[in-house]
C-alpha cells in the first residue's frame, strides 16, 4: 500500500492519493468505501459496477462476520481470496469486523478473550485468531483489528476496559498475521476525550499501515464530535491514511474531513435506498430540481426524495437534472414510483445507482474545495444550506 498527502485547506482537512492492490488507477482521498454485503454492494450487481464512477467506486468494505456461514474458509482461499471468488480482480477490499447494516456492539461484554458480534449465525464471540483466520483466507488489501466499540454512556470503567481490550487484540492480530495485507489498528475509547487519545497514543507505537478510527455513531452527539475526533487525529503521524466507521450523513462527512479523516465506511446510501429515497441535494454542476408543491405528504426535505410518494406517479422527469447516472439517463421518477409500489427489487438496483453515483460526486466535490483552499468555506456552506433546505419543509406544514 502507498499513500502520500498531496493537498491541505487551511485546516486538518486534506487530499491524498491511495494506491492498493491490483486497481491500475491511483484512488483520491477523501474517499468513500462502498458498504457490501459479502464482499458486493446490496443492490448492484457486478456488471453494474462499472457503471459508477471510476476509480472513486473501486473501494469496497465488507464484514469477515458475513461469511461466518456459506463457502467455508478453506475453499475462498483456494480459490485465491475474495477478489477471484467474485471476479473482482480490479477493485480495493477493506474488511472491518462491524456490520455497516446493523452494528449491534456488545455493550456489556465481559469476555475478554474475544469480541462479540451479531451474526447471521446468532451473537458469536471471535477471538483474534479467528478473526485472523477469517482475513488469511479472503486476502483483502485492508483489514482493521478488532475493536472493544461501546455507546457513549457506558461507564469509565468499561470505556477504560475497551480500550485495553483492543490494544491487546492489535498486538495478537499483528502477531498472527500472515495475510500481507495493510492493517489498520483500531481506535476507541467512547465520549471519553482522555481515553480516545491514550488508545491512539498506544495504536502509533504499533507497526500499522494506517488507522480506523472505531465507536462513532454509538450515541455520542454530532456537537461534541469534533471534539472526539481532534483528540485522535491530533497524535497520528499525518504520512498514514485514516479510516473511520460510524459516519454517513453529509454533515458527518464533513466533520470527519475537517478532523483530518480520509476514508469512510457508510451505510447511509443502503439505508436511503431501502426507504425509496433518491438523494437530490445539489452538488457542483448539478442543479437540485424542486417540487413546485407542498410537502404535505413528505415526498422531500429539500435534500432527498421519497420516490415512493404519489406525487412521482406521473413525473417523467429524471430523478435529478444534470445528473449522468444510469438511472438518472434512463428511467423517471414514475417508473422507479411505480416499481417501487409493486415491490420489484429493480426500484432499490437503479436508487442505489443514482444514490452511490451521487454521494462520489459529493467527495469529489469536496476534494476540490480542498485543493482549491476553500475547504472551510465549503463545509460552512454546505451545513448552512442543508439547515435551510430541512426548515423549508417545518415552515410550510406549520403555516
Amino acid at each position: 500500500m502507498k499513500f502520500a498527502v498531496k493537498a491541505w485547506s487551511n485546516c486538518k482537512a486534506r487530499t491524498g492519493c491511495l494506491q492498493l492492490g491490483n486497481c491500475p488507477t491511483a484512488i483520491d482521498t477523501p474517499a468513500l468505501l462502498l458498504s457490501t454485503c459479502k464482499g458486493l454492494p446490496n443492490f448492484i450487481s457486478p456488471d453494474l459496477l462499472p457503471s459508477l464512477p471510476s476509480p472513486d467506486s473501486h473501494l469496497l468494505q465488507f464484514s469477515p462476520l458475513h461469511f461466518l456461514e456459506g463457502p467455508s474458509l478453506k475453499t475462498i482461499s483456494s480459490i485465491g481470496g475474495l477478489q477471484h471468488l467474485l471476479g473482482l480482480h480490479e477493485y480495493v477490499f477493506a474488511a472491518v469486523a462491524r456490520d455497516s447494516v446493523q452494528c449491534l456492539p456488545e455493550c456489556n461484554a465481559s469476555n475478554k478473550f474475544g469480541a462479540s458480534f451479531e451474526t447471521t449465525c446468532g451473537r458469536r464471540l471471535i477471538k483474534p485468531v479467528e478473526y485472523v483466520e477469517l482475513i488469511s483466507s479472503m486476502r483483502p488489501d485492508i483489514w482493521a483489528s478488532l475493536a472493544d466499540e461501546v455507546p457513549s454512556w457506558v461507564s469509565d470503567k468499561r470505556n477504560k476496559t475497551s480500550v485495553d481490550r483492543t490494544v491487546r487484540w492489535l498486538d495478537e492480530c499483528i502477531n498472527l498475521n500472515s495475510t500481507g495485507g495493510a492493517i489498520f489498528g483500531a481506535i476507541v475509547g467512547g465520549n471519553d476525550m482522555e481515553e480516545r487519545q491514550r488508545c491512539a497514543l498506544e495504536v502509533v507505537k504499533r507497526n500499522v499501515s494506517g488507522y480506523w478510527i472505531g465507536g462513532f455513531g454509538l450515541g455520542e452527539s454530532i456537537d461534541e464530535r469534533p471534539a472526539l475526533l481532534d483528540a485522535v487525529t491530533d497524535v497520528l503521524p499525518e504520512e498514514l491514511p485514516r479510516m473511520i466507521c460510524g459516519l454517513g450523513l453529509p454533515e458527518e462527512i464533513l466533520q470527519g474531513i475537517a478532523a483530518g479523516v480520509d476514508l469512510f465506511d457508510s451505510a447511509y446510501i443502503y439505508h436511503l435506498t431501502l426507504g425509496g429515497f433518491a438523494l437530490t441535494f445539489p452538488l457542483n454542476g448539478i442543479a437540485e430540481k424542486r417540487p413546485d408543491t407542498h410537502l404535505n405528504d413528505d415526498a422531500s426535505d429539500r435534500t432527498k426524495i421519497n420516490l415512493r410518494a404519489t406525487l412521482y406517479r406521473k413525473d417523467t422527469s429524471p430523478i435529478l437534472e444534470g445528473c449522468n447516472c444510469y438511472a438518472c439517463l434512463n428511467h423517471t421518477k414514475a417508473y422507479i414510483n411505480h416499481l417501487l409500489n409493486v415491490h420489484e427489487m429493480l426500484a432499490q438496483i437503479l436508487l442505489e445507482i443514482h444514490n452511490t453515483h451521487h454521494y462520489l460526486g459529493f467527495f469529489r466535490s469536496i476534494r476540490e474545495a480542498i485543493k482549491a483552499g476553500k475547504f472551510q468555506q465549503y463545509h460552512q456552506k454546505f451545513v448552512e444550506g442543508r439547515r435551510n433546505h430541512l426548515a423549508l419543509p417545518a415552515a410550510a406544514i406549520n403555516s
